[in-house]
């Protein structure tokens, strides 16, 4: 029996994230909008969507696992065209906090949706195979998150609501306790508003 030629399984992995990872700068790269976005400045408006209302540079440089100079130079362009504001940081007064502007409200809001081109594609996706991708997904960002490969994900296994074994034996196997409901894999979140670390 001889092996099957061309790359291992691993470089296949990685080879296959990468292309996502490539159709998904491509639609952000379609989707600039209204205010012609970079990928990054997207990515910035996004931040504020998913997370905390209030945010210091070093939180976006941290959570974009970027560099200081080149978030500082896409939050100007951003108060330039009237998305995101600044004001004084009293807890530190080197420091400036910085919040959407009603336009950058309107703009975080449109940005949460996807194009119908790539939903359409997820949705060709039977739900086993979701619930296997999320499964997956999630591991292996856990484990890129302990190497500080990326920087920490607001997902549901290092979440303190999270009960991974609640329900034995059911499709719905998880509980959630900040909604206090059951669901399944298929329902993972790798990004939520209500994740606080679990201890």
């Amino acid at each position: 029996m001889t092996d099957v030629p061309g790359f291992p399984p691993h470089t296949q992995l990685l080879a296959a994230l990468a292309r996502l990872g490539q159709a998904t700068r491509m639609d952000a790269v379609r989707n600039a909008g209204p205010h012609n976005l970079s990928p990054l400045q997207a990515d910035i408006v996004g931040l504020f969507r998913r997370g905390a209302a209030v945010l210091r540079q070093s939180d976006i440089v941290t959570a974009l696992a970027s560099t200081a100079p080149t978030i500082s130079d896409a939050v100007r362009v951003l108060r330039r065209k009237g998305l995101v504001d600044a004001t004084a940081d009293l807890a530190d007064a080197r420091a400036r906090l910085l919040v959407l502007t009603p336009a950058g409200e309107a703009e975080a809001e449109r940005l949460t949706a996807f194009s119908d081109g790539l939903v359409e594609a997820v949705d060709t996706l039977p739900e086993q195979d979701l619930a296997a991708i999320l499964r997956a997904g999630t591991r292996l960002m856990r484990e890129l998150e302990s190497r500080n490969l990326i920087p920490m994900s607001r997902m549901c296994p290092t979440c303190r609501f999270f009960v991974p074994d609640a329900h034995p034996g059911e499709v719905r196997s998880y509980h959630c306790d900040f909604v206090d409901a059951p669901f399944g894999a298929a329902e993972l979140r790798v990004t939520c508003p209500d994740h606080e670390v679990r201890d």
